[in-house]
């Protein structure tokens, strides 16, 4: 029995250990100044998503509203040149957690089940002069690579990528912004 029970455990043992799939949730930013975060982010990067899929450069605009929410404008130029815009809010998803955000556009699904139109908005990385973040969601399905700018260094670029590998987020199927 031993000699069928064993190699069976160990087979069990080495398939989990060697599946490569992170342990619980990605690590966060800890506390997020909002104040400081409002203003522009431009997207440097992320990974493919139905409801990006004909944006070639976006941005985002987040400004802080007195009721502690954050309004969002979310802008995406596609490959003609055109503009498209999404607005929306986010909200906290616990008080005391202002690195963990839910955010929902305005569109008729999200008028009709504002619970279910919701997504997670995980700040996962950000640095301290509030210039380049990460962005992402628990599942890893999603990720943003965001800064103040258009373009950043390449010295930068890599310890995005790094911060973002360390979460156990794949960047292999990133998309970049075209200018």
């Amino acid at each position: 029995m031993r000699a069928i029970l064993f190699p069976l455990l160990f087979l069990a043992l080495a398939g989990c250990a060697g599946s490569g799939a992170p342990d619980g949730p990605p690590r966060t930013a800890g506390a997020v100044d909002l104040q400081r975060y409002q203003g522009t982010w431009y997207e440097l990067a992320r990974l493919p998503m139905f409801f990006q899929r004909a944006c070639v450069a976006s941005e985002a605009h987040y400004r802080l509203r007195e009721d502690g929410a954050v309004a969002v404008t979310n802008r995406c130029r596609t490959a003609e040149g055109t503009w498209k815009e999404a607005r929306g809010e986010a909200t906290l998803q616990r008080s005391e957690r202002t690195d963990k955000l839910w955010v929902r556009f305005d569109n008729w699904f999200s008028n009709l089940f504002p619970t279910l139109a919701r997504g997670d908005y995980w700040v996962l990385y950000l640095d301290a002069g509030y210039s380049v973040a990460l962005v992402g969601n628990p599942d890893r399905d999603y990720l943003w690579l965001l800064s103040r700018t258009p373009q950043v260094s390449p010295e930068t670029r890599e310890r995005l990528l790094a911060e973002a590998r360390a979460r156990g987020y794949d960047t292999s199927e990133l998309i970049w912004r075209a200018d």
